[in-house]
């Protein structure tokens, strides 16, 4: 969501901020824009994608080595090209980059126009410009202190760049729960919302805490904490390469990431299970192992589709480790008074781990003395630094807005998790935990059979791609790989879908059920396989047309359903894994044949760092 790219150094800028405004497209954006200073500061920018932008720029001046760029997904006023940034003051003195929301922008700006300030946007980022300059002229004080002092009358979030020309070999960059990373380089320094820009450059990065500011030359960096917190340099090494970030020829990289997840789901458990001495050791949750163990419950917190590998986590903890388990939508746990104490473990998971709702309510997990676990992918990310202790996941970076291949990764560690508790409780034999193992290591396997059979689900597709209404059906762990199914489908290709039990059919849904509407069942063997074979066949008798993902070898269902997917035989408790392949790919092409854009479908933003 929003996307933020600097650079001040000895080479030319305005490269190096279009390339990393091409990198940070993922993040979902509806205008594109840079300012560049050199005397003067040119501003530059567009509404629609960066390649409008850099047709925008085309011919015009763009010498400079400093300068800045962003992407805005719209939240005061409507994209166009006024209210996308970069924002200058009124007098140009200050021109600013910002994601976030200035939740008392109003108050401010009426405070400004009172003072006979004016303003040429929609937006709360331009207020904080004028803030700033009317602070510097009305005060006498340096750059700097108009940008902090500007910063404590603001309420919200914010990760933001300024540069002024009243001092032109200056860069800051502040940041309060939206985060910024520092790229060091040789007398040159990269800012950026995420470290995909920066990954070409350089792979010394610094992460901004809370509250810090950070005053960059091409030859010196100062970080200071405007808080109460004190603040230190803390250089780490990326772990990423370029090609992670590129498609590698696929044609979009949400189907890269799909199939990447033998690899991803390989190495979330690499070095983690151990067959030969029948162990899983989660080198992240060492400290707290025995706090986890004793919990008396957990709490899940997460959104969307995490929250969905969250819901599958209900499951395998409560049946494997017998701990009671809520699933939390952290939008919903932050605002309702939860009743939370020393005694619970929350558990909060997040691709990015900037997700602002969950990071809010780990806030207030943590007052109420909980102890706060994290699962996430991006090493260096709030969650991770907020958190007690966690697990990594190590599915690589996910450029794709659809999330895939991090909610099989999530899924992966959160198994982990719950038969290392089972074993520690003893409810785990030495053979159930063996088998689990065991099952665990050939999930990889089995999604590289299931890939095999793209072609058959293109042709599914085919068939269904102008449906207007999906519904899915799922049973136990199936349910919230029901939801994940019709999650992925609504939010790349705008059909309308519905995750249900395929229990609570007959409490509604069953009413939409005719020749004309899709229904998926995830009907693999199980406990409750008799129980869905007969929703199949209610869903039959309404002359409703029944797509199922079924175990290899079923013949039953076959004979029932329009079109059956079959799934390499796996343990019920890990079926969570292979079944939800077939419904991304599902999903992939029928967005493909409407002419959707899969890697950036409208709307949306891969991180969600607003409210």
């Amino acid at each position: 969501m929003c996307g933020i790219v600097g650079y001040i150094g000895n080479k030319d800028a305005y490269p190096i901020l279009l390339k990393g405004l091409k990198r940070l497209e993922y993040r979902g954006y509806d205008s594109a824009g840079v300012a560049l200073l050199n005397g003067e500061i040119s501003i530059y920018k567009k509404k629609g994608k960066v390649s409008d932008l850099e047709d925008h720029v085309r011919g015009k001046e763009t010498k400079s080595t400093i300068g800045i760029g962003h992407t805005r997904w719209a939240t005061h006023g409507e994209p166009n090209d006024l209210n996308a940034h970069p924002h200058h003051s009124e007098k140009g003195l200050f021109t600013i980059i910002h994601n976030g929301i200035i939740e008392n922008y109003a108050v401010l700006k009426k405070t400004l126009m009172d003072q006979g300030m004016s303003f040429y946007s929609e937006t709360d980022t331009e207020v904080l410009a004028n803030l700033i300059e009317y602070i510097y002229t009305s005060q006498d004080v340096s750059v700097e202190s108009a940008v902090a002092l500007a910063l404590q009358k603001v309420d919200g979030a914010y990760g933001l760049v300024v540069i002024s020309t009243e001092d032109p070999n200056l860069m800051i960059a502040a940041r309060k729960s939206s985060p910024l990373v520092i790229g060091l380089g040789d007398k040159e320094y990269f800012i950026a919302s995420d470290a995909t820009p920066i990954v070409e450059y350089t792979d010394r990065v610094i992460y901004l805490n809370n509250d810090d500011m950070a005053l960059i030359r091409r030859d010196e960096l100062v970080l200071k904490n405007m808080g109460s917190n004190g603040t230190s340099v803390n250089i780490q090494t990326l772990d990423l390469g370029i090609s992670e970030i590129e498609k590698q020829g696929y044609d979009h990289y949400m189907l890269k990431e799909i199939f990447e997840q033998p690899r991803s789901i390989e190495d979330t458990f690499r070095g983690r299970i151990h067959p030969d001495t029948n162990e899983i050791r989660l080198g992240g949750l060492h400290a707290v192992k025995e706090q986890l163990v004793n919990a008396k419950r957990i709490v899940v917190i997460a959104c969307g589709t995490s929250w969905h590998a969250g819901l599958v986590g209900e499951y395998l903890i409560e049946d494997m480790a017998r701990i009671p388990v809520e699933v939390e939508y952290a939008s919903e746990f932050r605002y309702r008074n939860p009743m939370i104490g020393p005694d619970d473990v929350v558990l909060a998971i997040s691709q990015s781990g900037e997700t602002a709702d969950t990071l809010a309510a780990i806030q207030l997990a943590r007052e109420a003395g909980a102890l706060v676990l994290g699962i996430c992918n991006v090493a260096g990310s709030s969650i991770s630094r907020e958190t007690h202790a966690g697990v990594y996941t190590h599915a690589g970076t996910e450029i794709g807005v659809a999330s895939t291949k991090a909610f099989t990764a999530q899924v992966t560690v959160i198994t982990m998790i719950a038969m290392m508790i089972g074993k520690e409780k003893g409810l785990l034999s030495e053979d159930r935990f063996a088998k689990l193992i065991s099952e665990l290591n050939n999930i990889p396997g089995k999604i590289e059979k299931i890939l095999e059979q793209n072609e058959e689900f293109r042709r599914i597709a085919e068939i269904y791609k102008d449906a207007t209404n999906v519904l899915y059906l799922g049973r136990g762990v199936s349910f919230p790989v029901a939801l994940e199914g019709a999650l992925k489908l609504k939010e790349i290709s705008y059909i309308h879908a519905e995750g249900y039990p395929a229990a609570e059919m007959k409490h509604g849904p069953i009413a939409l059920i005719d020749e004309k509407m899709p229904v998926v069942f995830i009907a693999t063997r199980d406990s409750s396989y008799n129980k869905i074979v007969s929703n199949i066949q209610e869903v039959k008798a309404r002359n409703g047309v029944v797509i199922a993902i079924v175990t290899e070898g079923d013949t039953a269902i076959k004979e029932m359903a329009d079109h059956v997917i079959e799934i390499p035989e796996t343990d019920p408790v890990l079926v969570s894994l292979p079944s939800v392949v077939p419904l991304q790919l599902i999903a992939y092409h029928i967005a493909l044949m409407r002419g959707c854009d899969v890697d950036q479908p409208r709307n949306l933003a891969k991180s969600v760092t607003v409210e």
